[in-house]
């Protein structure tokens, strides 16, 4: 099954049209209705916004594999602009000795928090 072909499954199973997913991603509905007519599918900057709006994530978009499936993730996909994003990026542009620090400030603070929810 192709990338778009998934996409029209995911409408059709949340009863969604495609205006509706035009206006969620902002992605013309023209190029929405061209995947379907010319079989093609999304260029990749429009990936993440089809995957927020339809509500999956980007592996089963691109290859159908769903968190049931028999891979194993180990990875994260996270949005730069989320508290998360935001901090990936300032821990990216670390020197390596700050990044030892943060790292272990964490662990701590994992640590305290682990010990607090166990007390209460």
């Amino acid at each position: 099954m192709t990338i778009s072909e998934r996409i029209f499954e995911r409408l059709e199973k949340l009863s969604m049209s495609q205006k509706e997913l035009s206006e969620k991603t902002g992605i013309k509905e023209s190029a929405i209705s061209e995947w379907r007519k010319k079989k093609t599918n999304p260029s990749s900057e429009k990936i993440m916004p089809i995957c927020k709006a339809l509500g999956v994530s980007p592996e089963w978009l691109l290859s159908g594999i769903d968190a049931a499936g028999s891979r194993n993730i180990d990875y994260y996909i996270v949005q730069k602009n989320t508290d998360i994003g935001k901090l990936i990026s300032f821990y990216n542009d670390l020197d390596p000795s700050f990044r030892e620090r943060v790292m272990g400030y964490a662990e701590a603070f994992a640590s305290l928090d682990e010990k607090e929810k166990k007390t209460e």
